[in-house]
């Protein structure tokens, strides 16, 4: 089937309109909010000394309700206002956007490895491990005794460092070293949002008004993009092995945007971004993406105008695709200068059995590290037959304690978290729990720390325990920990709960880029909290495992490191293009890589170009190269006019009179949409690429084109020779559609690929061919 096109729903701006986007203005007898204005810089009048006394004498009548000062990736100010305030605000003839501040959420060793990187050769010692790069995170902030942070044998600090150690609650100056170069907070918008309860102060029992990490996700993130490399680590007995980051000598610096409980929001956020780019970060990796499974316009989205200003200034930026699969079109951070990132599996895994009393064993996962039942049958009970869903998830006082005390309890997934369902199921007095996935989440797994003994498995094991319990008079099971095993196959495998394609706002871009590791992955965690994360859980662990798109982008942040310390020349748009192109599409298997939700084959949809493979990457042989002025006349394309591009780029532009088409973004992989045809002819478009030599100066390449059936693809030049003074050339490639022979998958497309050979490069593009549905 297909999709309506996106572009039909879209908002285009005049250069006359004034963007406001859900700004109310109604009474003031609302409370204050936060809002961001997008001010055209260029129009301020010279006897304003600095945009700082523009703002606060033309813009707000109260000086004080302005929270932060943007001027590197973004030009304007957020402020905490009331609604006529805001209403005035908003008639400055100067002002090109408005919008609110949003609450956003995180997209919550042996990965390097799996990645291809080796001690002695390749891309670690061609880097020096990443040792002259800095990669600024963007996260809860940083536990900075942890050993992956020591910055022992370390050189000094880059020159070009401008960054601060930020002092607050528990964090000193001693705090950072020549690892963790710098380290900041930014909590203004979330205290001007009520983020830290009554009168904006913080109960220091949850949180540190510092750097420091109370929530565990930032020092998990940062470790895993460049923790240190030489010492034995685990999380209770699971993952042993040596700690290492993505790019270990690579410096860190902390920019904490998100809070314990709370979230991030975007005015602070876009001080991250503004702030990183002029402390010198290479390298911004962002976990954080909408909370509202909504993406929005560029022109209305922090994080996609905050990464176009560190792009612009060549810094590399780092998103994760969202937590929301296996949903077609669930992939966030879709702006095409944005590397948005995927998550698979590695070959490691956590297995439990369950075993029922008529003796069906049945596979799981979990990283319960506690007393085992060592064998023991108990009885099994499922709460969710009473028809009640609260007690079939298993939420808080949801369960009678006469129905589960002693037995092992079968909770659905969903709702509260899978480790907050073992605690309710321990007060009311069970053994044990069965975390049993519903038909959304299909076959995947991911590994807890539980509390008490649990397993999670998968929908159809969770079925036919469920049948087992209602189908026998006495029913009773067990629960085997199996610790950790490596060498599972196959691997990797996409993560069902991976953020997918199609890109609901421009489906001419494929989004995701493409994946990385971000199943079961061991990194360093802070002292402020137990590995579940909840307040009950009082024990302290050195690291701890996650999966999430969350601990996938990070992987991709390191990786950018590695290629920017090898490659110092080359472009944000260069490194993300030699991870797209050399990107792996088989698993250990030698097998297209499957999809953990159904098992079948997947697709560019969830893994975009494939799964890094650093490798390749290092030395891809052709790149493809993009500017801000091809990005300016992307946006052209899809309908922004030159204000509303200007709220993006900061600097006013101009768009060609004949408009250009999206598709022709200089981007390594290719989107082709047709409109289903009624006439029955087939259909071609034709896309242009611009390939840059980056490996031997005299280099000849060769086409090789996989075409789904009912599609044809052709490329002119079939053959590319670059020389001393040929280094970039031009070709097209034209895809054409017989509807008649066109045998769509369940998401209204077929695949196929692009590549390049010169005999030891293959630079590969995926091919997604889409029909949709006109209006």
């Amino acid at each position: 089937m297909g999709f309506l096109h996106p572009l039909s729903l879209l908002l285009t701006l005049s250069s006359s309109f004034l963007l406001l986007a859900t700004l109310s203005v109604s009474s003031d007898q609302t409370p204050k909010k936060t809002y961001i204005f997008r001010v055209d810089r260029f129009a301020k009048p010279s006897i304003f000394p600095t945009h700082y006394h523009w703002y606060t004498t033309e813009f707000l009548a109260d000086p004080s309700a302005l929270l932060h000062q943007y001027d590197t990736v973004f030009h304007g100010f957020s402020a905490s206002l009331t609604p006529s305030q805001a209403s005035a605000a908003l008639r400055h003839p100067s002002l090109l956007a408005a919008f609110d501040d949003r609450r956003r959420t995180l997209h919550t060793t042996r990965s390097p490895q799996f990645l291809g990187l080796r001690n002695q050769r390749g891309l670690w010692s061609e880097s020096d491990y990443g040792s002259d790069v800095i990669v600024g995170v963007f996260d809860t902030g940083i536990w900075p005794e942890r050993r992956s942070f020591s910055d022992l044998n370390l050189g000094p600090v880059p020159a070009r460092w401008k960054g601060v150690c930020q002092t607050g609650v528990k964090f000193t100056a001693r705090n950072c070293n020549k690892k963790i170069v710098g380290a900041r907070f930014f909590s203004k918008g979330h205290e001007a949002a009520g983020g830290f309860g009554a009168g904006g102060g913080i109960n220091e029992t949850v949180e540190f008004l510092s750097p420091r990490d109370a929530d565990g996700h930032g020092t998990h993130t940062a470790s895993t993009a460049a923790g240190r490399y030489s010492f034995q680590a685990s999380m209770s007995g699971y993952a042993p092995g040596i700690a290492k980051g993505v790019a270990p000598k690579a410096r860190l610096a902390v920019y904490k945007v998100c809070w314990k409980n709370s979230g991030c929001f975007d005015s602070d956020i876009l001080e991250a971004f503004d702030t990183a780019v002029k402390d010198g970060v290479n390298v911004i990796s962002i976990s954080i993406g909408g909370g509202d499974g909504i993406s929005s316009p560029y022109y209305l989205d922090p994080i996609a105008i905050g990464a176009y200003g560190a792009v612009s200034r060549g810094v590399f930026v780092s998103s994760s695709a969202g937590n929301d699969g296996p949903n077609a079109m669930s992939v966030t951070n879709l702006a095409p200068w944005l590397t948005t990132v995927g998550a698979g599996t590695i070959d490691r895994n956590f297995p439990a059995d369950v075993v029922l009393g008529n003796g069906r064993k049945l596979s799981g996962v979990s990283l319960y590290a506690g007393e085992p039942l060592r064998g023991k049958m108990y009885p099994i009970v499922y709460p969710g037959k009473t028809g009640v869903l609260s007690a079939s998830l298993c939420m808080e006082n949801s369960l009678d304690p006469n129905m589960v005390k002693g037995k092992i309890v079968i909770c659905d997934r969903g709702s509260n978290p899978r480790v907050a369902k073992g605690m309710v199921v321990k007060k009311a007095g069970g053994v044990g729990m069965i975390l049993a996935n519903g038909e959304s989440n299909g076959e995947g797994l991911v590994g807890d720390a539980h509390l008490i003994p649990a397993c999670a498995v998968g929908s159809n094991e969770g079925d036919l325990i469920k049948s087992y319990v209602s189908s026998s008079a006495v029913a009773t099971a067990t629960i085997n920990f199996k610790g950790t095993v490596l060498g599972i196959k196959p691997a990797p495998v996409v993560a069902s709960f991976s953020g997918r394609g199609p890109n609901g706002l421009n489906p001419e871009i494929l989004k995701p880029d493409l994946i990385a590791p971000g199943v079961n992955i061991l990194a360093a965690w802070t002292d402020a909290v137990g590995p579940t994360g909840l307040d009950s859980d009082t024990r302290k662990t050195e690291f701890n495992i996650l999966s999430g798109t969350s601990m996938s982008a990070p992987h991709v942040s390191g990786a950018a490191a590695l290629l920017k310390s090898s490659h110092p020349d080359w472009s944000p748009a260069a490194i993300k293009s030699a991870m797209m192109t050399t990107a792996s599409v088989t698993d250990n298997r030698f097998r297209l890589m499957s999809d953990e939700a159904t098992g079948k084959a997947s697709t560019p949809y969830d893994y975009g170009s494939g799964h890094l493979n650093l490798g390749l990457a290092m030395d891809p042989g052709l790149v493809y190269d993009i500017t801000n002025d091809d990005y300016v006349s992307f946006l052209c394309s899809i309908g922004y006019g030159p204000k509303t591009i200007q709220v993006i780029t900061k600097t006013p532009v101009n768009c060609a009179m004949k408009r250009p088409v999206p598709e022709n973004l200089n981007y390594p992989s290719i989107a082709a949409l047709f409109s289903t045809s009624t006439s029955g002819k087939p259909s071609s478009k034709t896309f242009i690429r611009t390939a840059t030599n980056v490996g031997p100066l005299n280099s000849v390449y060769t086409a090789r084109v996989e075409s789904p059936k009912g599609v044809t693809v052709t490329v002119k030049p079939p053959k590319l020779v670059f020389s001393e003074k040929v280094r970039e050339l031009m070709y097209a490639v034209t895809v054409t559609v017989d509807s008649k022979n066109l045998v769509l998958d369940d998401s209204g497309a077929v695949y196929g690929s692009l590549s390049w050979l010169d005999g030891k490069h293959v630079v590969r593009s995926p091919i997604v061919v889409t029909q949709i549905n006109p209006l």
